[in-house]
């Protein structure tokens, strides 16, 4: 059997020697590497199926690095860093990193963001497949919804909205990204605007809109899709 390979990328010692053995445990190939130039150079010629980040390196920052990767590698990078503000976060996101994950963490929520990258990764150049969550059926080659055996019946940009949702389920996507493919670059900033589409969206897809299953808030960041059932 093939093991995934995984390269992370922090210059924290004691994280290494955590994540290594942690993340062998769990059944994955570890590839280390402490400075931004190491991780571009790994990612070159040593093919990993999935970069784990810091944001703080001592050569360059690791958002250098997600800009840098982009141009060439839609590889999946989930960050892994100690920065908490929202700004940081959005900024990572919006570049192309496909998760982001706080220090301190546990390791069954950094797993668990592992296998959702790699599923999606798998997904990317799949022919459209019907999405169940919660009862709700997404299918979008007839382009329908149905909740619980019933047509639900959404307008346009509701429906592109909850289509770019799954099509993403279980990683968050900011709002700016939301926005810009939806709507247009001409509303990036238009956050009251996607606030009252989603509201409207969740009164008709979700069991109980004040308690959303399916499309959940990252405050301050955009909004995640739960995974298929």
């Amino acid at each position: 059997m093939n093991l995934s390979r995984i390269l992370v990328v922090d210059d924290e010692p004691q994280i290494q020697r955590f994540l290594k053995p942690s993340l062998t445990a769990a059944g994955y190939e570890v590839v280390e590497a402490g400075t931004g130039a190491e991780a571009l150079k790994a990612v070159a010629t040593q093919a990993p199926d999935l970069v784990i980040l810091d944001l703080g390196l001592p050569d360059m920052d690791g958002k250098e690095v997600i800009a840098s990767l982009r141009g060439w590698s839609d590889i999946p990078i989930v960050i892994l860093s100690a920065r908490d503000r929202e700004s940081e976060k959005i900024a990572a996101l919006d570049l192309g990193a496909d998760d982001y994950v706080e220090k301190p963490f546990g390791i069954g929520e950094l797993t668990a963001r592992i296998r959702t990258a790699l599923r999606h990764r798998g997904r990317r150049d799949a022919i459209p497949t019907v999405t169940e969550v919660d009862g709700l059926v997404i299918d979008p080659v007839k382009r329908l919804v149905m909740r619980d055996g019933e047509t639900v019946h959404l307008t346009p940009k509701e429906y592109d909205l909850l289509l770019l949702l799954a099509r993403h389920a279980g990683r968050v996507v900011t709002h700016r990204a939301l926005l810009t493919t939806v709507w247009g670059p001409a509303h990036g900033d238009d956050l009251h605007y996607l606030r009252v589409f989603i509201g409207q969206l969740r009164q008709k897809i979700e069991r109980d809109p004040t308690q959303p299953r399916i499309v959940r808030t990252e405050p301050g960041v955009g909004y995640r899709m739960a995974e298929q059932e």
